[in-house]
């Protein structure tokens, strides 16, 4: 059966749908027919080249969910069925055999599958195809599939930042920024036990803020003056914005030994000064979407605690508008699309 996906073919070119003949099922491999997919900022910054990796005809998406079409010779009859929901994240495959997924860092493998490095074989698409399937997730019930969308990437990004820094229930954490990322971050965090602030340059979303759970709303400023009262206030440090920070100003708000994940992509290099750092032994972090097991706990979690992404539904025959809406950081507070 063709699969009918929606690509560009030149950076900033207009989407437009286009038909192929898959390559026969792998014996690991998972076809899912996509009911919903999230369009995240990566996705936008594929579709207009913003790092110069973008390989055309880019077909996007990476946050999708469907359902089980067919199942390789290899695949765990136990775990996926054809018919049943599941969720595909960012991450599709990876080889299991190096020193990293061996260890059980298969975000780390070097030949993992990457939806958004595919080039033509992104979740844009009628069926997307996972080369793994420890990758497919099958979905809890509690979770709508335009709901669960964002969770694919965005949740599993902020999720696993808590998991991997070891933030405690008992911390004094900071989500920089209220947006696609971040409005996941400040449910998680707050769900976790946390005392939650969020930091944004604007006003604008403090009330949203509170009922994601942020316990307090910080203006920040495009500058950072905001910070001045909160030298050594946070534990954790989550930043989830892709503009550029006074970053410097950012780790002064940290206790010492405290943490800075970076989850948001920068959209420039950055500098921060070697004292920022060594002086209160801090720690400046990047972080990636979850392992398959991660990925599988923050749904689990999601669903236990009524964590939800907010979203905007756009059929896919407004996929430029759903784009546009993300391009300029309109969408509140993610755009799905719907197959």
């Amino acid at each position: 059966m063709s699969v009918r996906a929606y690509a560009v073919e030149q950076a900033r070119g207009p989407v437009r749908a286009r038909e192929y003949e898959p390559a026969p099922l792998g014996p690991h491999e998972v076809d899912v027919a996509v009911t919903h997919c999230g369009v995240c900022h990566t996705d936008v910054g594929m579709i207009d080249d913003l790092h110069g990796i973008s390989r055309f005809p880019v077909v996007a998406g990476h946050e999708a969910v469907g359902v089980v079409e067919a199942l390789g010779s290899a695949v765990d009859r136990t775990r996926l069925s054809v018919g049943q929901r599941v969720g595909v994240g960012a991450t599709a495959g990876a080889c299991f055999a190096c020193e990293w997924c061996l260890s059980g860092r298969q975000h780390l493998c070097p030949d993992k599958d990457d939806l958004v490095l595919r080039g033509d074989g992104g979740a844009f698409a009628t069926r997307v195809r996972a080369g793994d399937w420890r990758y497919v997730q099958p979905l809890p019930d509690a979770l709508a599939s335009e709901q669960a969308a964002p969770l694919m990437c965005a949740g599993s990004t902020v999720f696993t930042a808590l998991v991997r820094h070891g933030v405690r229930p008992t911390d004094r954490v900071a989500v920089v920024g209220v947006g696609g990322l971040g409005h996941l971050a400040l449910q998680f965090l707050a769900k976790w036990g946390c005392h939650v602030t969020a930091l944004s340059s604007t006003a604008t979303k403090a009330d949203d803020a509170r009922r994601f759970g942020a316990h307090e709303f910080v203006v920040a400023g495009a500058a950072g003056e905001g910070l001045a009262g909160l030298s050594g206030a946070f534990d954790f440090v989550l930043s989830t914005v892709s503009g550029d920070l006074p970053w410097d100003a950012y780790l002064a708000t940290l206790r010492p030994q405290g943490r800075l994940s970076v989850v948001g992509v920068p959209e420039s290099a950055f500098t921060v000064h070697p004292l920022s750092l060594l002086l209160g032994e801090k720690t400046l972090a990047g972080g990636l979407v979850g392992t398959p097991v991660e990925t599988g706990q923050m749904l689990d979690f999601a669903a236990r605690h009524g964590i939800r992404a907010e979203t905007e539904t756009y059929p896919v025959s407004r996929i430029e508008e759903a784009l546009d809406r993300v391009r300029v950081g309109r969408a509140r507070y993610r755009a799905v699309l719907e197959f």
